[in-house]
């Protein structure tokens, strides 16, 4: 049965029935498979909803799980910024389908990535990468994850290059396209700030100097290409940080909210509960998954081709919270 709020006899977290005849609202979140961003996002909001809302919130461990969202088989779910528009706005991993129905809930904490390179290669810098373009390898395809490309397409992008100026070299997810650099098998890929991956690979490859971040063109020009590929992303300057793999250096990398979403059918006092419920008790998700300590209430509701749930919208007027910046 299709419907935002479903009822069972007695239900708690994880499926156990109770006895009596009580009722006890029940929401479903998209989660993402056992130990993914999206895993663990879920679980920590779920745990959090149950506690302070007296509502049940399970996880679903899906993959793909937007469309299911839109049609309403799923209550609530996440997705990177730059995805979320594409499915929005029926563009590039959705092209062709536009999910219709779905709606922002606000952002739970941002995600900062951006394209690594081995320290010895001397490349510094985007222009430092085209200048040597032709002769590297870098991860493609990403199989398992189609959204990856878009990324490494962005940062290209952002130098004047495109994929086919590389020797490429197919990797079956992202996990799997940073060990690959950690291995030797290519030489270019994109790899997420602080990592336990990116981390593995910068102590793989210590002898090297370790991972460097490619630093971006953070000017208007170079904004501008990056913004092609990735509209909801931006770049942003990270200080140097010899704790931090590929921070030897100052450089320029990516910036991409990381969302939560609900469809347009989902009660406007459901969505403005969890919503409330998700920034005011920040601390406990903090507890519950270490991410969640970098989110900032005034930069929950950047502007994206996805519009807003009305229950989101309620809560940050009566907040003060900007929308759309």
């Amino acid at each position: 049965m299709r419907g935002i709020v479903k009822y069972a006899a007695g239900v708690v977290l994880g499926g156990a029935i109770l006895a009596g005849p009580a009722l006890a609202q029940v929401v479903t979140i998209g989660s993402g498979s056992q130990g993914s961003l999206g895993f663990n996002t879920g679980q920590s909001v779920a745990k959090l909803v149950n506690q302070e809302l007296g509502i049940t919130a399970r996880t679903q461990p899906l993959t793909g799980y937007l469309p299911m969202i839109n049609n309403g088989e799923l209550d609530f779910g996440f997705a990177n910024a730059v995805e979320v528009g594409f499915a929005s706005t029926g563009t590039g991993t959705y092209v062709g389908k536009p999910n219709k129905k779905l709606r922002l809930v606000g952002t739970m904490f941002p995600l900062k990535t951006g394209l690594m390179v081995v320290a010895d290669t001397g490349i510094n810098t985007i222009a430092d990468l085209k200048a040597k373009a032709s002769g590297l390898r870098i991860a493609s395809e990403y199989k398992g994850s189609t959204i990856i490309p878009y990324y490494i397409e962005g940062g290209l992008a952002n130098g004047g290059m495109k994929y086919d100026d590389f020797i490429k070299v197919p990797v079956s997810n992202f996990v799997k396209g940073i060990f690959a650099l950690g291995d030797g098998l290519v030489d270019v890929s994109l790899v997420s700030l602080n990592s336990g991956a990116g981390k593995k690979s910068n102590a793989q490859l210590r002898d090297r100097g370790g991972l460097q971040y490619v630093s971006l063109d953070a000017s208007p020009e170079g904004q501008a290409k990056f913004k092609a590929f990735m509209p909801a992303a931006k770049i942003i300057s990270m200080k140097a940080n010899p704790n931090i793999p590929g921070l030897q250096k100052p450089a320029n990398i990516m910036e991409i909210p990381w969302m939560m979403m609900t469809s347009v059918d989902v009660s406007d006092e459901l969505v403005y509960k969890i919503t409330k419920v998700i920034v005011e008790h920040n601390d406990k998700l903090g507890t519950s998954f270490g991410a969640f300590k970098n989110a900032k209430s005034a930069s929950m509701a950047p502007a994206n081709a996805m519009p807003y749930h009305p229950g989101a919208l309620r809560y940050y007027k009566e907040k003060g919270i900007a929308v759309g910046e």
